[in-house]
């Protein structure tokens, strides 16, 4: 009988408890609470034709519109930096990593957007908390952006056009 190899984190964390690097581990990068929340809102609206977490672009957006080139990421605050400025003096331990870090997400997503742009893609950013407090104004936005027509759906919480 075989032995099984130890799983390799694909992660280290240096310097940090086994604790906190399995804590670090755990959180999620897709299919995430606001993404979920998001796609089941666009089906519940009738729309469909999405890849999720499509990697054949620079970024891979949660949400991407391949025919259209529209690329949709549902950034989380903490991690892309909403209100950098201001959250970044609430760290109170490990700055001297989370600062850097956070500051090398905010250019990377600044970067992607970019080249996206570049290369004739529309890209539209949410924040959690905004996808959290009104989902069907970010569901109205993506089915303008689409071109999907209103008269073909009924946005849950209103009626459809007459």
């Amino acid at each position: 009988m075989k032995t099984k190899k130890p799983i390799k984190a694909k992660y280290e964390f240096k310097n940090v408890s086994e604790v906190r690097s399995r804590t670090m581990r755990a959180i999620k990068g897709r299919n995430t609470g606001i993404e979920l929340a998001l796609r089941k809102e666009l089906w519940r609206n009738g729309i469909r034709g999405y890849r999720v977490n499509y990697n054949k672009i620079i970024g891979k957006p949660d949400i991407a519109f391949v025919g259209k080139k529209i690329a949709i990421f549902c950034d989380s605050e903490f991690w892309h930096g909403k209100d950098w400025e201001i959250k970044k003096e609430k760290i109170k331990t490990r700055k001297d990593y989370w600062i850097p870090k956070i500051y090398s997400n905010i250019e990377r997503d600044k970067l992607v957007t970019a080249k996206l742009k570049r290369a004739g893609w529309s890209v539209l950013r949410f924040w959690d908390s905004e996808i959290r407090m009104d989902i069907n104004a970010i569901t109205k936005k993506i089915i303008k952006k689409i071109g999907f027509r209103e008269k073909h759906f009924t946005l849950l919480g209103s009626s459809p056009k007459k």
